[in-house]
C-alpha cells in the first residue's frame, strides 16, 4: 500500500513503518504504558517499542490476546521488558484501580499511549452511564491520563528525560456533530448516530492533547501531549461497523484484503505515527500538534479551538468526580 508516497518534512511518509521511525533509536531508561495492546495497531506498537529497549506495559481489558502478544514479542525479542495490566476503559473504577496498582509498583513512567478504542459501536451506556464511544475512546483515556500524571511528573523531575502522552485520534474528527462536542446530548440515545459518534470522541481526543499541553506548558512540566492519526488500517476496530461487515460478507475474506492492501495500511506502518511521536528526537519540545503520517498535520477548526478544548476539560473534569 502506498507505493506513491512521499516523505515530509520528518523524511517519513504514510508507507513508513513503525520499525523505519524507530530505526537505530535504543532507550532502555524508558518505560511505557500502550492502552488497547492486545491486537492491531496497539500491538504493533508495544513490539517495537519493546524493541527499541522500552519496558512496555500492556494495559489491556483482553487478557488472552495480550499474552500471545507478549509472547510473540518474547519469542521474537528474548530480552524484551513487557508486563500485562488488566484495564477496562469502560469502567471509571478499572481505570482507576489500573492506575493505583501502577502507581504502587514505583516503576517510573515516562511515556503514556491512550492508544485503545471502539469504531462506529451500535447505541450503548458505559459501565459509568456513559455512551460508550466518547466513554471508551476519550473520557476512559482521560481520567487515566489524570490519575497518572503525578507520576509521570515525577519521573521527568528525577530523570530529567522529557516525558510524552499520546493519543491516538483520527481524521475521523472532522465528522461529527454540528456542535462538535455535544454536551447536552451526550447520551441522547434518540439521536445517535455510531459514525458521528466516533468524530466526537476522536475530536474530544485532539482537544484533550491540546488542553493538556497547554496545561502543562503553563506550569512548567517537561512533558509533551500531541494527537496522532495512525491512517485507515484495517484492524479489529472496524469489528462493530455494519458496512463493512456486510462488504466482508458479500464479498469474502480474500477480496477485503487484496483491496486493503492497496487502500489501506498495514498494521506495521498504522502504528508508525504513535512510535515516532513517542520516541522520535525529532518530537522533542513539540507539543499540542496534531500528526499524520509521522508529519505534524492540520486538524479541523474545532480540533484548534481552545475554549472549546478548555470547556471538553472542565466537563470531563465533572463526569470523573
Amino acid at each position: 500500500m502506498w507505493p506513491f508516497s512521499s516523505n515530509g518534512a520528518s523524511g517519513f511518509s504514510s508507507s513508513s513503518t513503525a520499525e523505519e521511525v524507530t530505526h537505530q533509536i535504543d532507550d532502555t531508561r524508558l518505560t511505557a504504558i500502550v492502552t488497547g495492546a492486545s491486537s492491531g495497531i496497539g500491538a504493533e506498537t508495544a513490539r517495537v517499542l519493546a524493541l527499541r529497549g522500552v519496558h512496555v506495559i500492556m494495559g489491556v481489558i483482553d487478557l488472552i490476546g495480550a499474552r500471545n502478544v507478549k509472547d510473540a514479542i518474547l519469542k521474537e525479542i528474548p530480552t524484551a521488558k513487557v508486563d500485562i495490566m488488566e484495564l477496562d476503559l469502560s469502567s471509571m473504577a478499572s481505570v482507576r484501580e489500573f492506575a493505583s496498582n501502577f502507581n504502587s509498583t514505583g516503576l517510573p513512567l515516562n511515556i503514556l499511549i491512550n492508544n485503545a478504542g471502539i469504531f462506529a459501536a451500535p447505541f450503548s451506556l458505559s459501565k459509568d452511564n456513559i455512551e460508550l464511544q466518547f466513554a471508551i475512546n476519550y473520557l476512559g483515556h482521560f481520567l487515566l491520563t489524570n490519575q497518572l500524571l503525578d507520576t509521570m511528573k515525577k519521573t521527568t523531575r528525577e530523570s530529567k528525560i522529557q516525558g510524552r502522552i499520546v493519543n491516538v485520534a483520527s481524521t475521523g474528527h472532522q465528522l461529527t456533530y454540528r456542535e462538535g462536542i455535544r454536551f447536552d446530548k451526550i447520551n441522547d440515545q434518540s439521536s445517535y448516530n455510531s459514525l458521528l459518534a466516533y468524530g466526537q470522541s476522536k475530536l474530544a481526543n485532539i482537544l484533550h492533547a491540546n488542553e493538556l499541553a497547554r496545561r502543562l506548558k503553563e506550569e512548567e512540566i517537561n512533558i509533551i501531549a500531541n494527537s496522532v492519526h495512525p491512517g485507515a488500517t484495517m484492524t479489529n476496530i472496524y469489528i462493530n461497523n455494519r458496512l463493512i461487515t456486510v462488504i466482508h460478507n458479500m464479498l469474502g475474506r480474500y477480496i477485503i484484503d487484496l483491496v486493503g492492501r492497496f487502500f489501506m495500511k498495514s498494521v506495521h506502518q498504522g502504528a508508525a505515527t504513535t512510535c515516532y511521536v513517542a520516541l522520535h528526537p525529532q518530537v522533542s519540545g513539540i507539543s499540542g500538534e496534531y500528526f499524520v503520517d509521522s508529519n505534524i498535520a492540520k486538524a479541523s477548526p474545532p480540533a484548534t479551538d481552545m475554549d472549546l478544548a478548555k470547556k471538553l476539560w472542565d466537563f470531563s473534569m465533572n463526569l470523573i468526580m
